[in-house]
């Protein structure tokens, strides 16, 4: 009888087992995937984050996975994966690298209104898994935070900041490539089952000098990495137009912002936490979205394109996957 009793048993636990695998399967397959943070090992998803503006600029949120079309050389495909940075219901983690110029352009006044900034910033962005690291940069590269979720360490690390008189380098190439890889080398592709939205936030003049990594390179990296390069750049007058605009710097002529999916703010004045605010707000409005790869698509170089059926303006972290990029 105990013999009989072992047996249904196990063979109860068996017939549970191939049951409870059947059904995550099932799961696994349902259209209804793209609006969770399930992620299927055996097929590879690409996925792409992107963010929406309206016409006058201004991110747009709440979007679904009906909003989007993908077209992969132009031809359509569908959504299979679909998740915001925040919802209703959880907010994705969040993987940011501050990268802060720290050469003679900037004054201590500037560095110091910059780490309340940053501490700002973090404060904003903390609940959920959110994790933030601190490089410092002008002629060398420094590592102040490496990444942490506690922003009393993160508040201790911006101590560390102090302005670099000497040289006459600012590598800010550099010191973002540096950032992305730190993102690359150090973070999982995704944690607790969600996947990430990685981003450098640097803030510089936005005339690097001396830098060993080209811009082609660290775009590379970064879309590689699924990592967005936001921008902010400080004031130099000696640039600004009669009308008071600042004129295109090479830091962002190098398309390193556009093609990573990121954009630029501009310090005119004291007041640096309103303008990290329109960061947090941009970088929270984005959306990750993805398709499945076919059989042989990465043989070859594709090219995505990724559009609003509502007529938003769409921005995506890269633009190509598979083959030699």
């Amino acid at each position: 009888m105990y013999h009989f009793t072992q047996m249904l048993s196990s063979k109860f636990r068996t017939i549970f087992a191939i049951s409870c695998a059947a059904f995550s399967l099932m799961l696994l397959g349902a259209p209804g995937l793209a609006q969770d943070d399930v992620i299927r090992v055996d097929t590879e998803l690409i996925t792409f984050e992107v963010s929406a503006v309206d016409a006058g600029g201004k991110p747009v949120r709440g979007l679904s996975a009906d909003d989007f079309r993908i077209t992969v050389d132009g031809v359509e495909r569908p959504v299979d994966f679909f998740r915001p940075v925040v919802d209703n219901t959880r907010t994705r983690p969040l993987i940011v690298v501050f990268a802060l110029d720290v050469s003679g352009s900037m004054t201590k006044e500037e560095i110091a209104r910059l780490s309340d900034s940053v501490r700002y910033f973090a404060g904003k962005l903390t609940p959920g898994d959110s994790y933030f690291a601190v490089l410092a940069f002008a002629m060398e590269i420094r590592t102040i935070r490496s990444f942490t979720n506690r922003p009393d360490k993160l508040s201790r690390s911006l101590d560390k900041l102090y302005h670099r008189q000497d040289g006459l380098s600012t590598h800010g190439y550099d010191a973002v490539d540096q950032a992305v890889r730190m993102i690359a080398k150090k973070t999982p592709k995704s944690i607790r089952g969600r996947m990430q939205k990685r981003a450098v936030v640097v803030v510089t003049d936005g005339f690097p000098v001396g830098d060993i990594v080209s811009p082609a390179t660290v775009i590379e990296r970064a879309n590689d990495a699924e990592t967005s390069v936001y921008a902010v750049i400080l004031p130099s007058y000696s640039r600004l137009q009669r009308d008071r605009k600042p004129l295109l710097t090479p830091f962002e002529a190098s398309g390193l912002i556009d093609k990573t999916g990121g954009s630029t703010f501009y310090a005119t004045g004291k007041d640096m936490d309103r303008l990290f605010d329109s960061i947090a707000d941009e970088i929270t409005s984005s959306y990750a979205i993805a398709f499945y790869a076919k059989e042989g698509d990465k043989e070859k170089p594709h090219t995505v394109k990724i559009e609003s059926k509502r007529g938003f303006t769409v921005t995506q972290n890269r633009t190509t996957f598979g083959g030699a990029q």
